[in-house]
């Protein structure tokens, strides 16, 4: 039964203190972004800045054993399949494989609360090919985390926008 678990995530959710302050885009909609997975998977939304409180994603049995993020996407779907477990560690490369549904190419940036920005070693880099079951089209990318925080990643194509929000220590 997931009734205790969502009852558990709503709990943990409420004790936040504050929420981030959001960005507005000029001539954009005020429609705030999804906070929580729509899907009965075990994967972890992580799409507020609050979210970095809560315990690491989990592997999704019927995906994955590494554990995946769901973003917060406007006129889009946005997960993520990370290389690494959370937290992150500073200054080390963390691969993170991106599958955003939409059209165009994918713009990646990672920013500290402070607007430090993350480096990438590489991509992001489309992928052709893959065993990864989630919608979209899948991208690759290496980034590299200066200083520990909870870092906004925010992705976007042409059309369709999200972010996750993900632990650095």
């Amino acid at each position: 039964m997931r009734w205790p678990a969502a009852t558990l995530v709503l709990i943990l959710v409420a004790g936040c203190a504050a929420s981030p302050p959001r960005a507005s885009t000029a001539g954009a909609s005020e429609t705030p972004l999804p906070s929580k997975s729509a899907t009965t998977t075990d994967s972890v939304a992580v799409s507020d800045r609050s979210a970095c409180a809560s315990p690491s994603p989990s592997p999704s049995p019927e995906t994955t054993a590494l554990p995946e993020v769901r973003g917060a996407a406007r006129d889009a779907e946005l997960w993520g399949l990370l290389f690494a477990p959370l937290p992150f560690p500073t200054g080390k490369t963390v691969k993170i494989a991106w599958r955003m549904t939409g059209s165009g190419p994918l713009r990646v940036s990672a920013t500290h609360p402070d607007g430090t920005r993350a480096t990438f070693a590489f991509g992001p880099e489309e992928h052709s090919g893959s065993n990864w079951k989630r919608p979209g089209d899948e991208w690759g990318t290496g980034l590299v985390f200066p200083k520990a925080g909870c870092w906004k990643v925010r992705l976007s194509r042409d059309t369709g926008t999200g972010e996750v929000w993900l632990p650095v220590r």
